[in-house]
């Protein structure tokens, strides 16, 4: 059964498409703003790994030179690995947004975006 991948126009996000047969007329959907601007995006052979593989993949030593924890973008790039090494079970909307805002510099360790009490609640 192929699976075709297809990008938004609108939100840019991915979404996969499973088909029963190959000849199947598809009219693809963004399952994550229901449009229907998509375009079809070039598919990676797909070789199924071992949560073991995946994750001695994450702790080998030559993929962390770049990783500064002090720095958002560097933090954001080093999750965007893990959600990519890990597959479509780790990632999802809740992951990209927390990773796009600490590309864009914000900072998910404050209390706030935790819902955590500040001074001001009581």
């Amino acid at each position: 059964m192929p699976i075709y991948e297809y990008e938004c126009s609108k939100c840019r996000r991915k979404s996969s498409i499973l088909t029963m047969r190959i000849s199947e007329k598809i009219n693809p959907v963004c399952s994550h703003c229901g449009s229907t601007e998509m375009n079809r995006l070039m598919s990676r052979f797909a070789m199924p790994r071992s949560e073991d593989a995946r994750l001695d993949s994450l702790a080998d030593p030559s993929k962390l030179g770049d990783f500064d924890e002090n720095d958002p973008k560097s933090v954001a790039r080093m999750m965007r690995r893990m959600g990519s090494e890990m597959g479509e079970e780790f990632a999802g909307p809740e992951f990209d947004e927390a990773v796009d805002e600490l590309e864009n510099g914000g900072d998910l360790g404050g209390d706030d975006d935790l819902g955590g009490s500040t001074d001001d609640d009581f």
